[in-house]
């Protein structure tokens, strides 16, 4: 199966919290990609730095990530999944984040996993398998 990277899994990279070589080997060979929704969080935090260096610094980073890794959009394919799952979600009465739904439909719709290290919200989705990182 292949793997849809979460933001907060190349926010840890960044951090050096997690080294994301050892993760992608950790997958294997499996396909790895991120959502347009997460290429906009990482491309949002970059705008977000605080001084002129952190701003250089995460753009090499955000730069580097998105030249290595495909970006997948939210497409009509996409957007018929979020449209089902979030009225599942509103029906059942939980709650997830607009951009967390958005990526969570974006790797169903694709057959994907999301790895991630926030399993707090992307557990409440219905038929999302997730991979802890």
């Amino acid at each position: 199966m292949a793997a849809l990277i979460d933001s907060s899994v190349f926010i840890a990279g960044e951090r050096a919290r997690i080294d994301l070589t050892d993760l992608l080997a950790s997958l294997g060979n499996e396909p790895v990609a991120l959502s347009a929704v997460t290429a906009s969080e990482l491309l949002h935090g970059l705008h977000r730095a605080r001084t002129i260096a952190q701003r250089e610094r995460r753009d090499a980073y955000v730069e580097a990530i998105l030249q290595r890794t495909p970006v997948l959009a939210f497409d009509l394919t996409v957007a018929r999944v979020h449209s089902a799952v979030s009225a599942e979600l509103e029906r059942t009465g939980r709650q997830v984040g607009a951009h967390d739904l958005m990526i969570a439909a974006t790797a169903m719709a694709h057959d994907y996993r999301v790895a991630t290290r926030d399993l707090r919200s992307f557990s409440k989705i219905p038929g999302l398998e997730t991979v802890r990182i």
